[in-house]
């Protein structure tokens, strides 16, 4: 489990391609006390680090993750959002996410709002009865709020800090993100027969 809290950006070093592609991530982490194991989110992508080294980790991914999600644009230089696991006991400043991608949007907007910077993200039609207005979503594995909602699209303001502090700083128009519903709103879905696809 998440916050959707992002505590560093990291950045592809290197790509093993063979097989399940296996990444090497930059890191600004204490590398020596991130466990083999250890779930870490990679842009809303919960991933399992597999080794480590100084200043990196490696993590592998299957062939599902690469169809479902942003990781095949990846490339050496590509800069994640990263955020180690939920510990028992740390601040709950987001909201719960899971870091299991429930889709790709597209950002189909980006303006400036005073020091802020409004956002419009397009959804795929399954989705877009899970998003509602001052209800949270994970885009890119940042908790935002959303502001508003129509039909297929929705809009998210993104403030200073949040763009220093993520890739949200460059996010551009016409880029994909991975799409986090907010976990009730998928158990609602499932309860009225309605999974998501």
């Amino acid at each position: 489990m998440f916050t959707g809290i992002i505590t560093d950006v990291g950045r592809v070093l290197a790509i093993q391609p063979d097989g399940d592609p296996r990444y090497r991530i930059e890191t600004r982490y204490d590398t020596g006390r991130i466990a083999l194991g250890a779930s870490i989110s990679h842009s809303g992508v919960c991933l399992t680090v597999i080794e480590t080294g100084p200043g990196w980790f490696d993590v592998q991914v299957s062939a599902e993750t690469l169809g479902l999600t942003t990781v095949k644009h990846w490339q050496v230089g590509t800069r994640i959002n990263l955020e180690s696991a939920l510990k028992v006991g740390d601040e709950l400043g987001g909201h719960i996410v899971s870091g299991h991608v429930d889709g790709i949007g597209r950002i189909v907007e980006r303006r400036a709002e005073n020091e802020s910077v409004r956002f419009a993200i397009e959804v795929p039609p399954a989705l877009e009865r899970l998003i509602a207005r001052k209800g949270s979503v994970a885009i890119d594995g940042v908790s935002l709020t959303v502001n508003e909602v129509d039909g297929t699209r929705f809009g998210v303001n993104v403030i200073p800090h949040t763009q220093q502090w993520t890739t949200f700083g460059e996010a551009s128009v016409g880029q994909e993100v991975n799409l986090e519903v907010d976990m009730l709103a998928r158990y609602v879905a499932r309860l009225l027969g309605k999974d998501l696809p």
